[in-house]
């Protein structure tokens, strides 16, 4: 299973962690994914997306069509 937003791109970055005694070692950061089901009434039917947090909060304040037609049209999908 992929570490990446279906609408948004996101994925994981790569850092450091560092010790007290400033020894780094490598480490990722994930982007925070939820699996969540989206209903479509143009289509009349739910999609299920794993999307990033911020992606939920866009779509909450935009809608899913808009956001899907946004994301298509900036070639994220």
């Amino acid at each position: 299973m992929s570490r990446i937003c279906d609408l948004t791109g996101k994925g994981s970055l790569v850092g450091n962690n560092v010790s007290n005694s400033n020894v780094k070692t490598k480490r990722r950061f994930h982007p925070n994914l939820k699996l969540k089901k989206f209903y479509i009434p143009e289509e009349d039917k739910w999609i299920t997306l794993k999307v990033s947090t911020s992606a939920v909060k866009t779509i909450s304040k935009n809608g899913i069509t808009a956001c899907i037609n946004k994301f298509v049209k900036k070639g994220y999908i």
